[in-house]
């Protein structure tokens, strides 16, 4: 069987690489960083945060997938008693539940809700206008998105029922994500795949690559078009302002507080996993969508009305601070008429895989990258027996 290469070194092209060698292939693996994980990277200590607010959804397929292989390791849910520090942002106040409006919509059945139409206006015929922007803000945890009532009303209940399930589906890798890439990244070397980090790939070194076997393009879909010179390689995203602030630890504070008056989402995760942040401080991490044309500013300041009212004197308690902007990095949103299946396809022809969160595959936020990977790697693996004469066993 030809070689199989994997560009990237995240979620989908760990995935696209263990899937291929799990099949019989020969494969290597090439990150451009010096460093595994892509935005699943977390930062060195003491303050341990992710690129944003992550967290791995139990019933989804990935965790199906790295619970079958080990590789799931400790994950926290969220403690009983945090979860009655819960904050919403109603008309400018802290509340305690959300609008009995958004609970009787996040019930619906995700079929219910048309691809054609946009979420606002199906979800204000459902429960009434203030429900349905109230339900569009909080499902904008999800999207990264500064609008989400604009978007497919099928995509935004599908994330919106997911996320207001209970018991929560949302858990978390205790030590943050950088364990769980480890962890893939050991399980990859002991299948025989080869990992070569400081490795970037140009268009022509892709080329070379190419002619021993197929390729699993598994970067970001910007560093994708640049790589395979292909201007179709485009679908739309957010653009999110990335909050990490560590504070010193005070009783009372919110665990999360949920803005329903504009898209915003600020949690403790420190309230599940301790070891985050150092003894007696806490590590909060937010996001805040903002408009294509807006500032940074505006998105912070709206991060500071959320700390306000969860976590009183955060300001002279705070130890620690970081802002981002994520422009085009939080993956695909889907707009009125589309679904997951009208993004970029991952047959890119000519032995050429591809593989990511803004790829043709389903599934609710890094869901999307695992899908890509795994669909991809098989493709790629059948393109090889193909065109090496052989056929690939299966290995599990």
């Amino acid at each position: 069987m030809d070689h199989i290469h994997v560009i990237g070194g995240g979620l989908a092209g760990l995935t696209a690489a263990i899937t291929a060698a799990e099949s019989g292939a020969r494969v290597t693996l090439h990150e451009g960083h010096r460093t595994l994980g892509g935005r699943a990277r977390t930062a060195d200590g003491p303050y341990r945060a992710n690129e944003g607010p992550h967290a791995l959804y139990r019933r989804g397929p990935h965790w199906t997938w790295l619970a079958r292989r080990g590789l799931l390791g400790a994950v926290a849910s969220v403690p009983p008693l945090e979860g009655l520090r819960f904050r919403f942002r109603r008309a400018g106040a802290a509340r305690r539940t959300p609008p009995v409006a958004l609970l009787r919509l996040a019930r619906r059945a995700p079929r219910t809700a048309p691809v054609d139409g946009a979420f606002l206006e199906w979800a204000a015929g459902q429960v009434g206008e203030e429900g349905a922007r109230a339900a569009a803000n909080f499902a904008a945890t999800a999207l990264f998105h500064h609008d989400p009532g604009a978007l497919s009303a099928r995509f935004v209940q599908e994330r919106l029922h997911r996320l207001a399930s209970f018991p929560p589906e949302a858990h978390y890798p205790v030590g943050g994500w950088a364990p769980l890439v480890e962890r893939m990244a050991g399980h990859a070397r002991g299948l025989g795949v080869g990992i070569e980090t400081a490795a970037r790939v140009d268009t022509r070194a892709l080329g070379e690559l190419a002619r021993t076997g197929p390729v699993v393009v598994a970067t970001s879909l910007d560093s994708a078009r640049a790589l395979l010179d292909d201007a179709s390689l485009t679908w739309e995203s957010g653009r999110t302002v990335l909050l990490d602030l560590a504070v010193r630890t005070r009783r009372g504070d919110a665990f999360v507080v949920s803005d329903l008056d504009a898209p915003g989402w600020l949690e403790r995760f420190t309230a599940q996993d301790p070891g985050l942040a150092p003894a007696g401080e806490q590590l909060l991490q937010g996001q805040f969508p903002i408009g294509p044309d807006a500032r940074r500013a505006e998105g912070s300041a709206r991060a500071e009305e959320l700390l306000d009212l969860g976590f009183p004197g955060w300001r002279e308690r705070t130890t620690w601070r970081v802002e981002a902007l994520a422009d085009g990095r939080t993956g695909a949103v889907d707009r009125p008429g589309t679904t997951w299946r009208d993004r970029p396809s991952v047959v890119r022809g000519d032995g050429i895989f591809l593989a990511g969160d803004q790829v043709a595959a389903p599934g609710l936020l890094s869901e999307v990258s695992f899908t890509s990977g795994l669909e991809a790697a098989l493709l790629a693996v059948k393109a090889a027996g193909q065109r090496s004469g052989t056929g690939a066993r299966d290995r599990g």
